[in-house]
């Protein structure tokens, strides 16, 4: 725990060090089930207390705080992610598929590439960019002209269609 934790102004009802001391153990513990690494748990949970501390006064429920800490660890680990810009490859786009010497002949894996054939085009394009290629949601963006939030409500539709299509099954 942190021992420069300061005290929320007076006009709050919540004294940041009792809400560090409160909450420290359950915001590692989430970190590290995120992360799967001691350090990277621990560097998480600083800078979703620093950020916490920045934005205290944007808190208007005190009750929902373990919730509000929480939110603000999963999207500091997400932040994580969009800091990593992998390298281009060597390999050209077409020699990708060759190294692969087995395909997946199976009835789940036919009836799954089937069911994201048939769905509409809009929805296709950011699932496949998502899932295959690894793309963020802003990369998305960014390829097929739309916003960040219209990629994340196409990604959402796509895969509840794949659900009404699977049956559940996803």
């Amino acid at each position: 725990m942190p021992a420069h934790a300061t005290a929320i102004p007076a006009n709050s009802s919540i004294d940041f060090d009792q809400l560090v001391r409160t909450h420290w153990s359950a915001l590692y513990k989430y970190a590290y089930r995120l992360a799967g690494d001691r350090h990277t748990a621990e560097d998480l949970v600083q800078e979703s207390l620093l950020r916490a501390w920045r934005s205290r006064d944007k808190l208007k429920e005190p009750a929902a705080v373990k919730g509000w800490l929480k939110t603000i660890l999963r999207r500091e680990n997400a932040r994580r992610f969009e800091r990593i810009q992998p390298g281009e490859s060597a390999m050209p786009a077409e020699e990708l598929g060759a190294e692969r010497k087995t395909y997946d002949t199976s009835t789940e894996a036919f009836v799954l590439r089937r069911a994201i054939a048939a769905l509409p085009a809009e929805y296709r394009e950011p699932l496949i960019l998502q899932v295959l290629h690894g793309l963020s949601q802003q990369e998305i963006a960014g390829r097929l002209g739309l916003s960040s939030g219209g990629v994340g409500t196409r990604l959402f539709r796509a895969r509840q269609k794949l659900r009404e299509a699977l049956g559940e099954r996803v």
